[in-house]
């Protein structure tokens, strides 16, 4: 028949409550909203169960309000640990969950696989053992990522306990050894021990007893040695299951030496009388196998008072291993008295395991109902194998679902991560695209300005040409006229005063008084002639200079041409040879498209113009006393836009000015030298 083995009880109580034995004596009493008091309030034992739940309260809302980064992440799983402790299991669900959808959030990998590893002890904790597996396969999954060996041992630890209470033995030795790789070099030996317990009683179970025994002397080896011992009594519970793979040997003389080791322990019975019983049931049985039938029996009834007065699971097989030794005895009674006597504890215990052994042990030695015995036997055993293979089944799939959402989730991320270099090369591939396409552009704008530039600067050139011929005809005809008024008109006159001069031989009053008015008419006709002559013979100032010329002759059209008053001044002390040709065509042009627009919408009676510089800028101001306009219009007419650019293109300033019925004013600033735009043509 299979002896129970002893699974360490305080297994969970070590990971899960590890910083429970670092109480702090020192009297910290909060006294203001801090989230570093109410933290540590939780390790001073003088602070009550009551208050230190409140304050975790605070902390975590606190927490919440503090936003989303990496040391509020590591608090907050402090927080929800606390929550655990002080068994408030909804708040700790609450807390912890909080965590791990902040953690998704920020991608945190370390906060996401403690968060799911709290979860996992959880519901160890709670009995959702399906549960607590999957949350421990998940963490696996991301602390594996992190690199993290610590957590990934202590987690792949948690995984086997898991695994050995639900009969995945082959799965609990591959964790258990998984975590002694990962925690070696941490020289933790109660994790070590554990380790080596697992693989122990996982091989007993699949039948390969010497490598059990190998680990388990290993564990013996490691609490011995390393002080474990203390309040869990880890080196008695690894004698007692040390023993109990000797009698699978049927080596019951090893398995009593064991036993009896184990029970040398002091303090044993006070600590852990499940576990003290479980020893003196199996050193009984033991002896009971060898035959010494009045010790076995002495044993087996001081474990029956034991366990009977306790109320200790370990009597249901203890009553077993009483009714085997009566049916021995020849004493069917007894025999049968107490294997029922089993068989409703552990139906009362629910375990199912006892339950069989005490079906089977009544099917042997009540030959009235062993059919009847035997029958549920096979039920219950059925049931259960079917259950374990459902278990594990279902464990397995949740590894392989696990798995499989976990390479979805990578695949997609690396799809995710495709489409983003996509994206963002396509975009880079457009923007250089529009850059150059923009820059082509720009460049083709610049080349039709520089174009338009020199066909302003030939059509200034072409009207310098024309105006210099006009004025060279206009100064031919200046001195023609000059030399015809000098030869002829003033040589007659100089002969009709020879001739009045003649008269000077009347000496009569009258005669006298008329010679001289006509020789004082004729001085005077003479004078006016020969200023005429010299006026004709030198330029007006106002001509000196051809643009000025050309901005005067416009002028005079516009008054000859249109009603309204012009007055204008031209500045002749500019040096209008140092003005480039491309500002005075330009110059000129807003000259004439203004008193353009002047005569088509203005209707004007008086129109101002002032042409004026300075040793850095020309100024052109154009003022008129018309109907006006609203300067704040988004859009203006062609002709103002024209202006517009002009100014522009020479880098100059235009200011505008007007209001409805209150005229418009406008002055161009323009510079005297412009930066030029060097173009270079794409290659």
């Amino acid at each position: 028949m299979r002896k129970k083995v002893i699974i360490l009880i305080p297994f969970f109580l070590f990971f899960y409550n590890c910083n429970k034995s670092n109480k702090e004596n020192t009297s910290l009493k909060p006294t203001k909203d801090s989230l570093s008091i109410y933290l540590s309030s939780q390790q001073n034992i003088k602070i009550s169960l009551q208050d230190k739940l409140k304050n975790n309260r605070k902390a975590f809302l606190i927490l919440k309000l503090q936003g989303n980064n990496l040391k509020n992440r590591v608090d907050l799983l402090k927080v929800a640990k606390n929550f655990k402790l002080l068994n408030q299991n909804t708040e700790f669900l609450k807390s912890i969950n909080y965590l791990i959808e902040i953690s998704l959030l920020a991608k945190d990998t370390s906060s996401i696989a403690k968060s799911y590893n709290a979860l996992a002890n959880h519901y160890i904790d709670t009995g959702k053992i399906d549960s607590s597996y999957v949350y421990f396969v998940k963490a696996e999954k991301f602390f594996f990522k992190t690199k993290d060996s610590l957590n990934l041992g202590k987690n792949y630890l948690e995984k086997a306990y898991v695994q050995v209470n639900i009969g995945d033995f082959s799965g609990c030795e591959q964790s258990s050894s998984l975590s002694l790789r990962y925690l070696s070099k941490f020289k933790d030996y109660s994790k070590e021990y554990f380790a080596y317990n697992f693989i122990a009683i996982s091989s007993n179970e699949l039948k390969n007893y010497s490598n059990a025994i190998i680990y388990h002397k290993k564990a013996l080896n490691v609490a011995s040695t390393k002080n474990l011992n203390s309040v869990n009594h880890y080196k008695s519970v690894t004698l007692n299951n040390l023993g109990v793979v000797y009698q699978n040997l049927n080596n019951h003389k090893e398995a009593i030496l064991n036993f009896n080791l184990a029970l040398k322990d002091e303090n044993l019975f006070i600590d852990n009388p499940e576990l003290y019983t479980k020893l003196y049931d199996n050193l009984a049985y033991s002896m009971f196998k060898l035959n010494r039938k009045s010790e076995a029996y002495k044993l087996f009834i001081k474990t029956y008072k034991i366990a009977d007065s306790l109320n200790l699971s370990t009597g249901v097989i203890n009553k077993i291993h009483l009714s085997e030794y009566f049916s021995q005895n020849k004493d069917t009674i007894k025999a049968i008295f107490y294997s029922k006597n089993a068989l409703q504890q552990a139906k009362k215990l629910n375990s199912s395991g006892d339950v069989l052994a005490a079906l089977k042990q009544l099917s042997l030695i009540d030959k009235k109902k062993s059919s009847l015995y035997y029958s549920d036997y096979i039920k219950l055993n059925d049931s259960i194998q079917q259950a374990e293979r459902i278990t594990k089944e279902k464990f397995a799939r949740i590894a392989y679902e696990t798995d499989e959402i976990i390479q979805e989730k990578s695949n997609l991320e690396e799809k995710n991560r495709n489409l983003l270099y996509i994206f963002v090369v396509s975009f880079i591939v457009v923007v250089l695209l529009f850059v150059v396409r923009a820059q082509r552009a720009r460049t083709r704008e610049l080349l039709y300005k520089q174009a338009q530039q020199k066909a302003n600067e030939d059509i200034y050139n072409l009207m310098m040409s024309q105006q210099a011929i006009i004025d060279e005809s206009r100064n031919k005809e200046k001195k023609r006229l000059a030399q015809d008024l000098h030869d002829g008109v003033l040589g007659r006159m100089f002969g009709l005063r020879l001739n009045l001069d003649s008269l000077n031989h009347n000496n009569d009053e009258e005669s006298i008084k008329r010679r001289f008015e006509l020789l004082n008419e004729l001085k005077t006709i003479e004078q006016d002639i020969r200023e005429i002559s010299h006026d004709l013979n030198r330029e007006k100032q106002v001509l000196i200079n051809n643009f000025v010329s050309i901005v005067h002759n416009l002028l005079e059209e516009q008054k000859s041409s249109h009603d309204a008053n012009l007055i204008y001044t031209i500045d002749t002390s500019v040096d209008w040879d140092k003005v480039s040709n491309n500002i005075k065509i330009n110059m000129y042009r807003i000259l004439q498209e203004g008193l353009q627009n002047i005569n088509k919408y203005a209707n004007a009676k008086t129109i101002t113009v002032e042409v004026k510089g300075d040793k850095e800028n020309v100024y052109l101001k154009i003022q008129d006393d018309g109907v006006g306009f609203d300067v704040n219009r988004k859009s203006k007419g062609i002709g103002m836009q024209n202006m517009i650019s002009r100014t522009n293109d020479c880098q100059g300033i235009i200011d505008i000015t007007s209001k409805k019925d209150h005229g418009t004013k406008i002055v161009i600033t323009l510079p005297i030298e412009t930066k030029q735009q060097l173009i270079t043509e794409e290659t």
